[in-house]
């Protein structure tokens, strides 16, 4: 479970750092406060058709084909790319620290030349009474 939590924490660490650093631009083409057009990264195309313009003076959409009702949105996201990188000074206790811990981890899997079994030699002490009948707890 611990692995597993793991990856999927620095997945999304990882996805975090990149949509941080990125930058985007998404540009609207509304025409009559409709959204007629959305681009990605790129410039939103203008209304199509014939042009009829009437005379308004009230600057209201009677059509989609005015001009005049056309607006253009842009909407832009910076990217923050100002991350504070670290300074490490290693000092002699730290140092001898990692040393000492690379060389026991290092040798925490090298094999032995023999196998050793601490427990060869005993013998066990000889029992004068029996204890299970004592107690009489039998297996049953």
């Amino acid at each position: 479970m611990k692995p597993l939590f793991t990856r999927i924490l620095s997945f999304f660490l990882a996805v975090f750092i990149l949509f941080s650093t990125s930058s985007f631009s998404v540009d609207m083409h509304f025409c009559c406060n409709e959204l007629v057009d959305m681009a990605f990264f790129g410039k939103a195309e203008s209304c199509k058709g014939i042009v009829n313009i009437k005379d308004n003076t009230s600057k209201q959409c009677n059509s989609m084909q005015e001009k005049e009702c056309c607006d253009n949105q842009t909407l832009l996201k910076q990217g923050d790319d100002t991350f504070k990188k670290s300074n490490t000074i290693l000092e002699n206790e730290t140092l001898v620290f990692i040393n000492t811990f690379f060389y026991t981890y290092i040798n925490l899997f090298e094999g032995l030349d023999r196998n050793v079994i601490s427990f060869q030699t005993y013998r066990p002490p000889l029992l004068s009474l029996d204890i299970i009948i004592l107690n009489e707890t039998f297996l049953i």
